[in-house]
């Protein structure tokens, strides 16, 4: 079982690729079957600890890895009981079933405590998935996953889609305890609203290569340490124009000192900040004064949080846009984009990217609803703007204009208080100063460390505070 984090995200239709491709090199379906049938079985023998072990099967091939794993399980010792929603319906779960020579039940027949006690083993339906399963199903599933001493669902839970993390239909669902993902990582295990049913999720490593994806899942990044040479200005600048509501910047510019910055500045009035942060007066000449003379490649602006709208807002934005610098845009700054700001923004040079980092509020404000999957709406967001799209929420989805993602995988529902998307913003700048070769990467990624670290209940200062912390321990 291996952890998720910097791995390839493959939807339905490009993991049967990936399984043909396989096909077309000698392998087989059973062959694939068996793979996975024997990955899930030791899984599951391992964190059984002895408990009884029921396993579900629907009638398709994520069924017939249940029966391959059944089987398994018990020629090691295992007691084991299998139930089946409806007889096998591909060639491959058929000849599992048939290797399977314990009795089988009627998943609709089952008990209420049938699961007590045992580890359950889903198995009903996995990738491809497209319509509702019958609420009667879902309702006997949710009662299982909830009595079971420990409950697993193979690839991904019995009635979400791959692609999109919708759960399909209005059933009763519940959460399991691990999802054990076949051969790659798909999009439900990481997009909510699927996400949230996954529990921890482990991939099982089928001898398939999926790394041809545009799509990937975040990963700890690699930050150098500063280096004897190095001065507050190599480290990097931040500049953080501040507005109408100032604690918003001012949570932006004390993230960017927290987190490693080498030289902050605030233009715009905050009380009570620490004495590093040099703070001025907006004005287009402050800003200028500010940059000039300093490198692009470690110089960063950070305009949004707390910007308020209307004509001072919108000057300030032009300001940052025209400056050529590299940029963070977020906050009340997103609504004032469009189509004339994303052509210039595509013409800028390639040492100073922009950065936009929207909520799902603002998301839609700025490029209209969405339905389908959030990689893919992230992905043409970033196309149209060409700027890196952070498209934040409990699964965060990184966007780059090429076409690759990049998806957070350990959400904490505490970052749900205001002022946390500010420090996510001067976090990004200061990585955008800093050097680092992913900025936005690394930017989510260390506020998430943060929010992990202080656990609940916790505010966008203590989360600014706890940066530093985080970035000295890489």
């Amino acid at each position: 079982m291996i952890p998720i984090e910097g791995r390839p995200i493959v939807g339905a239709a490009a993991m049967r690729a990936v399984e043909q491709r396989a096909i077309d090199a000698g392998s087989s379906v059973e062959a694939l079957m068996d793979r996975a049938g024997v990955a899930v079985a030791e899984a599951v023998r391992r964190l059984a600890g002895g408990a009884p072990v029921l396993v579900v099967c629907g009638p398709g091939n994520n069924g017939g890895d249940g029966y391959v794993a059944a089987r398994l399980l018990e020629a090691n010792g295992v007691s084991v009981r299998v139930a089946a929603l409806g007889v096998p319906r591909t060639d491959a779960a058929r000849a599992a079933r048939a290797l399977w020579d314990g009795p089988v039940a009627d998943f609709a027949t089952l008990p209420s405590d049938a699961s007590h006690g045992a580890v359950l083993v889903d198995a009903l339906f996995g990738t491809g998935l497209t319509r509702a399963i019958a609420a009667d199903t879902a309702d006997v599933l949710a009662t299982l996953t909830r009595h079971a001493h420990l409950a697993m669902t193979v690839d991904v839970p019995s009635g979400v889609d791959t692609d999109t993390g919708t759960v399909l239909g209005h059933g009763n669902f519940a959460p399991f305890d691990l999802t054990l993902a076949l051969g790659a990582v798909k999009p439900a295990h990481v997009l909510q609203p699927s996400a949230a049913l996954c529990g921890a999720v482990r991939l099982l490593d089928l001898g398939l290569d999926a790394s041809a994806s545009p799509d990937w899942t975040l990963a700890r990044p690699e930050l150098a340490r500063p280096t004897p040479a190095m001065h507050k200005y190599s480290r990097g600048l931040v500049v953080v124009i501040g507005g109408a509501m100032p604690g918003a910047a001012a949570l932006a510019a004390s993230a960017a000192i927290q987190v490693g910055a080498g030289y902050t500045t605030l233009l715009g009035a905050a009380p009570d900040m620490p004495h590093a942060l040099v703070q001025r007066d907006w004005s287009r000449d402050a800003l200028k004064t500010t940059l000039d003379g300093k490198r692009r490649e470690t110089t960063a602006i950070v305009v949004g949080p707390g910007l308020g709208t209307g004509a001072a807002a919108a000057e300030k934005l032009e300001s940052a846009v025209a400056s050529g610098y590299r940029l963070v845009i977020d906050g009340d700054a997103l609504r004032l984009l469009d189509d004339a700001l994303f052509d210039r923004i595509k013409t800028r040079d390639a040492a100073a990217p922009v950065v936009l980092t929207p909520h799902a509020g603002e998301f839609d404000a700025v490029f209209g609803p969405y339905t389908g999957s959030k990689i893919d709406a992230a992905r043409a967001a970033a196309a149209r703007s060409g700027a890196i799209v952070v498209f934040k929420g409990a699964d965060t989805v990184i966007a780059h204009p090429g076409g690759h993602t990049v998806t957070a995988t350990h959400a904490n529902s505490w970052l749900s208080t205001a002022g946390t998307g500010d420090v996510l913003a001067g976090t990004i700048g200061a990585m955008l100063a800093g050097g680092a070769e992913r900025p936005a990467e690394a930017g989510v990624w260390l506020h998430a460390e943060a929010a992990r670290r202080l656990g609940a209940a916790f505010l966008a200062d203590d989360l600014a505070r706890a940066l530093s912390k985080v970035r000295a321990a890489l």
